[in-house]
């Protein structure tokens, strides 16, 4: 099987920034800048989120490793955490002098990390500081800056707490909220088990968009397929989804075509062919290993013959040791003899 040409990454996407009808969410450890370049071939209309970048990170650490993205993966937010405004506010002109498309401030991780250094769902208990982190955000950047939670905080079940978070952080400018429609157990629970334990509540999120109209009510959690998609579309703005669209990648084709264009139909060589070339382009600029980038690939043969196969090549410590870029598209073939044998 030969190479087929590469799909050109940027000839689907839109002249204009999309709506916000679908997004994936930020997720700590997956979705760095490969991951995202990754699921920008598939989805050209998604909107993709950095992983959470604290704001002492970019004042005290390495900024370009942290900011540094390709311009294929527009439209593209960072998400930042932290609690104190005058930080959020200088982390915000960073994003935005580096061609970031959104600020997005994390309201809803549940570690212990984040406890300690009072941001992320704790401080759902603090929303005027919110509103104040926000508002210098906004007053600091020309771009759109948005805010993600979660419905409510440890056994505090009642509407009227995310009802009064959202309607009150609103008032520092932000005009998008996206709803993990879960609470955050902030004592007791993991940061997994915090994504599957607490039930999902989206009618929370559909009450919002009833009460707050003027603003972008974007769901978040459990999502799992285009109709569950749709489901939700009819009763808010839009749709973020996190481990489906990282576990089964390829879902986010069936959902570009199915929300936004109907002919959307790359083919998974095309796609591999595009992350060889770009593994190319990272080594040869970069010196970027090539086990750092199809580490987010492993998923792309899922339910085909081979898919075994394709995953143990790219997991190999040995193979990966020096690869070339070239194994990928190797791993890729014994997906295709793997057909071949089955037709």
């Amino acid at each position: 099987m030969s190479a087929p040409q590469t799909l050109d990454s940027s000839a689907a996407q839109p002249a204009a920034l999309p709506p916000r009808t679908l997004s994936v969410a930020p997720m700590l450890d997956w979705t760095d800048r490969h991951c995202r370049f990754f699921h920008r071939l598939l989805a050209p209309h998604a909107w993709l989120y950095t992983e959470m970048i604290t704001t002492g990170a970019l004042r005290h650490g390495d900024q370009p490793r942290h900011l540094d993205f390709n311009a294929e993966e527009h439209p593209v937010a960072l998400q930042l955490g932290g609690s104190d405004p005058a930080e959020l506010a200088h982390s915000a002109r960073l994003g935005e002098q580096w061609g970031y498309d959104e600020i997005n401030l994390n309201c809803g991780c549940p570690s212990e990390r984040v406890q300690n250094g009072a941001f992320g769902a704790c401080l759902m208990n603090e929303p005027e500081l919110v509103r104040d982190g926000v508002k210098a955000m906004v007053d600091a950047v020309s771009i759109p800056v948005t805010v993600k939670h979660r419905i409510g905080i440890d056994q505090v079940e009642s509407y009227d707490f995310v009802r009064d978070f959202v309607g009150t952080v609103a008032e520092g400018g932000a005009a998008t909220f996206i709803v993990h429609a879960r609470n955050a157990w902030l004592k007791g629970l993991s940061p997994k088990e915090n994504r599957e334990i607490p039930p999902l509540r989206y009618e929370f999120a559909q009450q919002l968009k009833h009460d707050f109209p003027q603003l972008e009510i974007i769901v978040n959690g459990g999502i799992a397929n285009l109709p569950m998609i749709q489901d939700r579309l009819a009763e808010v703005d839009g749709v973020m989804v996190g481990r489906e669209a990282y576990n089964n990648p390829w879902s986010l084709v069936e959902w570009e075509a199915g929300l936004f264009n109907a002919d959307w139909a790359p083919t998974r060589e095309e796609v591999i062919a595009a992350m060889v070339a770009y593994c190319e382009r990272e080594q040869r600029e970069r010196g970027t290993p090539v086990r750092a980038i199809v580490r987010h690939v492993l998923q792309m043969a899922n339910g085909l013959p081979g898919a075994r196969s394709f995953r143990r090549m790219l997991s190999d410590a040995a193979l990966l040791r020096d690869a070339r870029p070239d194994l990928l598209w190797q791993a890729w073939q014994q997906v295709g003899v793997a057909t071949e044998s089955a037709a």
